[in-house]
């Protein structure tokens, strides 16, 4: 298990955390490093960070491949776990707060398997702390914005800048979550961060299920270093909850295909609520 070193006492939502201290921040970002990677298993495992701001649907798309359930009500979340080793921290701030959820992922590929640990947040960017050992051993990432919310999309520069500067050259998906919601806040023009950065970019939807495999198999090649590697199985899904305007959505994509032949902005301040 990732969080071995620690006992979960509970995951209880709405409880405000307090603050860390610097010297305990600092000492648990080097526990954190110093969590083995996670090869426990035959078969190829990565640790894939999931970041965004709150709210964009970040634990909704992790929990959707592993129990096919869908959270229709946001809750933050805290993983509350307690150090049975290192008795002084527990003794500085009790209880030990760890605001991170891995989850496992399993795909079956012409390759063979392929695992990814994927590192939810669980509500910790409503409060910062944690970042830099959150990322530690990052080895891809997924950064999510969603079409209710501009400011979702106009924060995905800096989700990035922290992702890369703890986690060099790693594949990294930008997802636009959401896309089944009919009044979209951003056109298909004002997102270009994904070409400024060579970012690999997928529309998804936690409801419809679409294109919810897309990212999974572009980090899975790129990891794998094989362009033809490609899934045998599809994830297991419950249905879809609502239907996606498939007419709307092949003319919003027409408009992506459109707006990436376009020259590039300098600058995304149209996006400033």
């Amino acid at each position: 298990m990732v969080i071995a070193p620690f006992a979960a006492a509970a995951i209880l939502p709405r409880f405000p955390p307090r603050p860390l201290p610097h010297v305990l921040h600092r000492c648990l970002c080097f526990l954190l490093q110093a969590l083995p990677n996670q090869q426990t298993v035959d078969y190829p495992s990565f640790k894939l960070v999931l970041v965004g701001d709150g709210g964009t649907g970040k634990t909704t798309f992790v929990k959707r491949h592993l129990t096919g359930e869908f959270e229709k009500k946001y809750e933050l979340m805290y993983a509350y776990l307690f150090c049975n080793e290192f008795c002084l921290l527990c003794l500085l701030q009790p209880p030990l707060v760890l605001r991170f959820i891995p989850w496992t992922s399993t795909f079956h590929t012409n390759c063979g398997k392929i695992r990814f640990y994927c590192w939810d947040t669980a509500g910790q960017e409503k409060f910062g702390g944690l970042r830099d050992g959150y990322y530690i051993h990052g080895q891809c990432g997924i950064i999510m914005f969603d079409v209710t919310s501009r400011l979702t999309y106009k924060n995905v520069p800096t989700w990035h800048r922290d992702l890369c500067r703890i986690c060099e050259n790693i594949p990294i998906v930008l997802c636009w979550n959401k896309v089944d919601v009919k009044n979209r806040q951003l056109k298909a023009k004002q997102v270009t961060f994904h070409r400024k950065k060579s970012l690999q970019y997928y529309e998804v939807s936690a409801k419809s299920n679409y294109n919810f495999e897309k990212p999974f198999l572009y980090l899975a090649k790129k990891l794998a270093g094989d362009a033809n590697l490609h899934f045998v199985e599809s994830p297991a899904l419950l249905p879809p909850d609502v239907t996606i305007d498939l007419v709307a959505q092949q003319q919003h994509e027409a408009e992506l295909v459109a707006a990436a032949a376009q020259p590039l902005p300098d600058d995304d301040d149209d996006l400033i609520e």
